[in-house]
């Protein structure tokens, strides 16, 4: 079982992921926008999403810089441009390796509840029964499908980390400790709006659910209420079409050539 690390994805117009394609030397590569228009794809949720400020992702990554400065000595005779590269390249790095355990958290709750084994992971059974206490807490009983994906017909598209007929709910991985504070920002509203939406839009509760990646068992569930969700749905809706004006790309406008 494979998981795709979140970039910019794209799918077709019957929700399948379309993240990569064949490209002309006959080998696989990402996904384009110059793809997309040829093929009618559909850009992501996350995609739209990005089009926006992220407050609490650009905290994170100015902490990296700093964790990294603090922990990185100047070399004798350094200059200051060397040494700020030096810098960025060690906090990237350090973004790189959280990103890649992000993703081995999300293939190993997605394994779970596609009833696949997890055995082979040895280290995934901490991070599965921490969300499934939360699950358990606050969602009651539910018929789960994890990694759900649609298109929908405003002209996008996306996968859903694990939904029911009442739920839609997203994974964040991150480090915190059992007693840290932790809160949802308007792209979580965003996310989960335009996801109740390409489910079929039944007005879902949304939740997210955040994983400790430094406490094994440690996650916290945090709904998004119905109010914000409204919210969110607006922001979403604004975004998108800031999108289709800046890329000058309207997906449900798009018609295959004869």
């Amino acid at each position: 079982m494979s998981h795709i690390k979140e970039s910019t994805h794209y799918y077709t117009r019957d929700g399948k992921p379309a993240y990569t394609v064949v490209g002309a030397n006959g080998k696989e590569r990402d996904t384009t926008l110059r793809d997309a228009r040829k093929m009618g794809l559909l850009p992501s949720v996350t995609s739209i999403i990005k089009c926006a400020a992220a407050p609490g992702l650009e905290l994170w990554k100015s902490r990296q810089v700093m964790l990294a400065a603090l922990t990185l000595p100047r070399n004798g005779g350094e200059s200051d441009d060397a040494y700020f590269d030096r810098i960025m390249r060690d906090s990237k790095e350090q973004a790189k390796k959280a990103a890649e355990k992000g993703t081995e958290i999300h293939a190993a709750i997605q394994a779970y509840f596609d009833e696949e084994s997890v055995a082979g992971w040895g280290w995934a059974g901490d991070y599965v029964e921490g969300v499934c206490d939360q699950l358990d807490l606050y969602c009651s009983c539910q018929k789960w499908v994890a990694e759900r994906s649609f298109a929908h017909p405003l002209g996008f598209g996306g996968k859903v980390d694990l939904s029911s007929d009442e739920w839609v709910i997203d994974f964040k991985t991150k480090e915190f400790g059992k007693e840290d504070e932790l809160k949802t920002w308007d792209e979580h509203a965003m996310q989960l709006a335009a996801y109740d939406a390409g489910l079929g839009g039944k007005h879902r509760q949304g939740a997210i659910i955040y994983v400790s990646t430094t406490n094994p068992g440690v996650a916290r569930f945090l709904e998004v209420d119905k109010k914000e969700m409204l919210r969110g749905w607006g922001m979403f809706e604004g975004l998108l079409t800031y999108y289709k004006a800046k890329t000058g790309y309207y997906p449900e406008d798009w018609q295959e050539a004869a």
